[in-house]
């Protein structure tokens, strides 16, 4: 092994290169399993990002929709949940028409007759009346005004559609009872998120396919549910935050009452964002595994109903050995646990858990070819004071194996943003944080107020504070590592994407703390936002901000676009062209305002991106944008070449 050499923060030559991040990570997600096989889909970077199926069976893995179908959903404009699939038969939505198909043994995909204009999403198969029963969202009349309902959809390719419920903005989470004689759903009303109440619903089918009367068994304005699920004996459950956490309840349909399994200071379930959201799984009717969070790190444990107990005894809980600690998705299938999770030093993976304490089994993993350990940063947990509350976030010191820096330097601190904002920094493997450290940077992945993760209470303190929490936390993260002497205060930056780039904005803006900053495809304009913006988010800002009638002055004084007089930071903005979500005129606004003003800054577009980007060459373009922005900023010395950018008034 060589000698260590000595060079700056920043300046370090890394073999993770941005075209390794952008090529090597292959996204994971909605796992089933039926008959024995594991199905879950994968992200194609080299093929523009699109999402296809994946089937393993007994060590054989094989694809089951070819180039150029792309499984996503676009209900909600987020997605989830685009694809179903039995012993007979694979339902899918194809991205690209919205259409949706049916694969059945050994003949092509052919289409079930659906107009473009129609989304479905969480689609479940009822099979003895030839159907599909899901989430769809009608977009004839507008996006924002969309119409959402529980609809029935004929297997036959005919087109025959008949709407189950309706009435609610939104629904969610279709669920067949196993005998196929009750439906249990999901519904919220604007203008709450789904993770601030919900409600769920039971009924009773008709002989005719229609459902009798429903009733609301769980939920309300002010209780979110989540993740209904029914055992195999047919027994209901589902996940509340009635205690201001998210526990696991089941329901005594005889006594129409809920009683909490085991009730912990801790997150069994996760806010909606996509359809398909899993975290617990059932054994046996008196057994279940799950996932839990527990001051915003994942844990496996295992509840089991204790013999001869009454029903409102609490179940028996037994924290599980587990080598992940950032669980993203768990199912159970004949007595075996799958899980899509990664670790520090863990890339995600679809994994079988084998609970006996044996060895996994990795079905999957998004990183082929995983870096040399002494060229990753693995992350510490840390909590820090922030305006008399406590803010949370993982730190990730700067590693690299054949690098050292000066004596008595400090390395530029690198702060990173979730979007959402209700999101949550995990502590899984991703190349994109140790493509920075392993050239000399520090990061620091906040969990500001309003994060999942930490229970109710700390969610809620967004609550009208959209602007001013979330950047009195990232301020006091990098002023507190600042203060222990672990990063350069000199060389704070500070970088986010969507509520994050936001959030960015109005910290470099409203506090003179960073250096500079990168805003990917960030909001600058709330009241656009609002116009702009699809249904699922159209009213979100009426909890972050206030309802907009009353809140006018509010959204004026925290909209960045309005106070580009007072940003003098560089500033790096990478935008799609193709985002509903955040549309390219509200980073565009903002560019134009400091390019006026002579402020330093640069603006990338990414032609056919949405909301975030996918294709492998526009990841790889866009992190090595940032990264030569930065070295000129602050004078670093690449290690590598790097198509310049375009810097305005530096």
């Amino acid at each position: 092994m060589q000698a260590q050499q000595t060079q700056p923060y920043g300046e370090w030559a890394s073999p993770i290169s941005a075209a390794r991040v952008a090529q090597g990570a292959r996204g994971l997600a909605a796992l089933q399993v039926v008959d024995g096989k594991i199905y879950w889909l994968e992200s194609r970077a080299a093929e523009g990002g699109r999402y296809t199926l994946v089937q393993e069976n007994a060590g054989q893995q094989q694809e089951i929709t070819p180039f150029p179908a792309n499984l996503r959903s676009r209900v909600h404009e987020y997605g989830g949940g685009a694809y179903s699939i039995n012993s007979a038969i694979c339902v899918y939505s194809n991205f690209a028409d919205n259409q949706l198909y049916v694969i059945e043994k050994g003949l092509p995909a052919r289409p079930l007759g659906n107009a473009s204009h129609l989304r479905y999403a969480d689609c479940v198969i009822d099979s003895r009346r030839a159907r599909i029963i899901g989430v769809r969202e009608d977009h004839a009349l507008s996006d924002i005004n969309a119409v959402n309902t529980l609809c029935a959809l004929a297997l036959d390719g005919s087109g025959t559609q008949t709407i189950l419920a309706h009435g609610h903005d939104f629904y969610t989470t279709p669920r067949l009872s196993p005998d196929g004689k009750s439906l249990l759903w999901m519904t919220w009303d604007h203008p709450r998120m789904p993770w601030q109440g919900t409600q769920l619903w039971l009924a009773q089918f008709a002989d005719d396919g229609s459902l009798l009367p429903a009733q609301c068994i769980a939920g309300s304005a002010s209780e979110a549910i989540c993740q209904p699920e029914w055992a195999g004996d047919g027994s209901l459950y589902f996940v509340s935050d009635r205690t201001g956490w998210w526990n696991i309840y089941r329901y005594d349909a005889a006594r129409q009452q809920a009683t909490v399994l085991v009730q912990m200071s801790a997150e069994f379930g996760q806010p909606h964002w996509t359809f398909g959201d899993s975290l617990y799984g059932f054994i046996s009717p008196s057994e279940l595994v799950c996932s839990y969070i527990d001051a915003g790190v994942s844990k496996l444990a295992r509840l089991t109903r204790v013999a001869d107990a009454t029903a409102d005894a609490p179940w028996q809980f037994t924290e599980l050995a587990c080598a992940y600690s950032d669980i993203h998705e768990l199912i159970v299938a004949d007595g075996r646990v799958f899980m899509v999770a990664a670790a520090p030093t863990i890339p995600l993976q679809v994994v079988e858990v084998n609970l006996q304490g044996g060895e996994n089994r990795i079905l999957a993993r998004s990183i082929s070819e995983l870096p040399d350990a002494r060229y990753l940063s693995v992350p510490r947990t840390i909590s820090f004071p922030s305006h008399e509350r406590t803010a949370h976030g993982m730190y990730y010191p700067p590693q690299n194996g054949d690098f050292v820096a000066p004596e008595e330097s400090k390395p530029p601190l690198l702060i990173f943003i979730h979007g959402g904002p209700t999101g949550m920094a995990g502590n899984g493997l991703r190349l994109s944080i140790q493509y920075w450290t392993s050239r000399g940077f520090a990061v620091l992945d906040v969990n500001y107020a309003g994060s999942a993760g930490f229970g109710r209470s700390y969610r809620d303190l967004l609550r009208g504070q959209w602007g001013v929490f979330d950047v009195q936390d990232c301020v006091a993260g990098a002023q507190y590592l600042a203060e222990q002497g672990v990063v350069d205060a000199e060389r704070l930056l500070i970088r986010g994407g969507s509520a994050g780039g936001f959030t960015t904005l109005c910290a470099l803006i409203f506090h003179d703390v960073f250096k500079a900053g990168a805003s990917l495809y960030g909001v600058t304009d709330l009241a656009a936002l609002d116009e702009d913006s699809h249904k699922f988010e159209s009213q979100y800002n009426s909890y972050l901000i206030g309802p907009r009638e009353h809140a006018q002055e509010i959204y004026r004084q925290r909209s960045p676009v309005h106070h580009a007089d007072k940003l003098s930071r560089p500033m790096i903005f990478l935008q799609g062209l193709e985002d509903k979500v955040v549309p390219p005129s509200q980073s565009q606004a903002m560019v134009q305002a400091l390019r006026a003003r002579g402020v330093p800054v640069a603006y990338l577009e990414f032609a056919g991106e949405g909301h975030g980007f996918r294709k492998a060459e526009n990841v790889q373009r866009a992190l090595e944008a940032e990264l030569y922005f930065y070295a000129k900023v602050f004078g670093f010395q690449l290690a590598e070449q790097i198509e310049p950018v375009q810097i305005e008034n530096l």
